[in-house]
């Protein structure tokens, strides 16, 4: 069972925001592991907006246009300072405000001290009647984030969304990906839902005009005396899991390269000493 649960949000409260959870995340081509301390190496890599939050941001504005239900898209991400870039992308992009969770005691969280950071800013933040994010981040994948955020706050979940396709009064309808192909869910709101990128999606390119209103927007960057409570509950202290060693695995086996026409035969023959 998970600790530490958040007072729950009410269903019926009134719904006014859609908040977004996005993170910045290292360019997964340019990904390094120091061999000494098994961690990321972050200095001088480029960082991309994870591209599940891109779309579920994407998703998040869609709704508040289609539906025009007058909702503020936040975009929220738990990060160092440079993490105030991707927040301005995504201010670029189409949110209306955004707001950086920056403190040093954030620092070692896994992905409950993360959920749980999160859960404690979007309960600061007021009625939500959404909460979207990608189904996962690129440099864990674990797709834990999500639906341990939904726990703490006593909110439904629905993961691998794909398109929203009503929301009606209390109730959103959405249809997700499964093992069996599509499904529809209906669910009461609020509600967290994880967001999986279509194959028909295309990042909006954010042009001159945007990035502009984009620094008129506003940005806040809360702390831990913002959110409350003891440094214990937050990043490595308050992690229930620890990890012990990251590292690259060495590649023992090499290619084979046939070329031509004698090639060919040299492939049929290694295919029937394998086979």
């Amino acid at each position: 069972m998970l600790q530490n649960p958040i007072e729950h949000l009410s269903v019926e409260q009134k719904n006014s925001k859609i908040i977004v959870c996005i993170k910045q995340v290292p360019d997964t081509q340019e990904i390094k592991i120091d061999p000494e301390t098994g961690t990321l190496i972050r200095e001088g890599v480029p960082s991309i907006l994870n591209p599940f939050d891109e779309y579920a941001l994407n998703l998040a504005i869609e709704i508040r246009d289609r539906f025009r239900n007058n909702s503020e898209v936040v975009a929220l991400s738990m990060g160092p300072s440079q993490a105030a870039e991707a927040l301005r992308k995504c201010l670029a992009i189409g949110a209306d405000s955004a707001i950086l969770l920056s403190d040093r005691a954030f620092a070692g969280a896994d992905t409950y001290a993360t959920s749980y950071t999160l859960a404690k800013a979007i309960k600061k933040l007021g009625p939500a009647s959404l909460i979207l994010c990608g189904y996962e981040a690129l440099d864990g994948n674990t797709a834990q984030v999500g639906p341990e955020t939904a726990r703490l706050l006593g909110l439904p979940a629905i993961c691998y969304v794909e398109r929203v396709e009503a929301l009606d009064g209390g109730e959103i309808t959405c249809k997700r990906e499964s093992e069996e192909g599509y499904e529809l869910l209906k669910s009461p709101v609020p509600a967290l839902i994880t967001c999986m990128t279509t194959s028909s999606f295309e990042p909006k390119l954010p042009g001159v005009r945007e990035i502009m209103a984009a620094r008129r927007k506003k940005l806040e960057v809360w702390s831990l005396e913002d959110l409350g409570g003891s440094k214990d509950e937050y990043g490595l202290r308050g992690s229930l899991t620890r990890v012990t060693k990251t590292y690259t695995p060495d590649i023992k086996r090499k290619g084979v390269r046939f070329e031509g026409k004698e090639g060919v035969k040299e492939l049929i023959s290694a295919l029937r000493g394998i086979i």
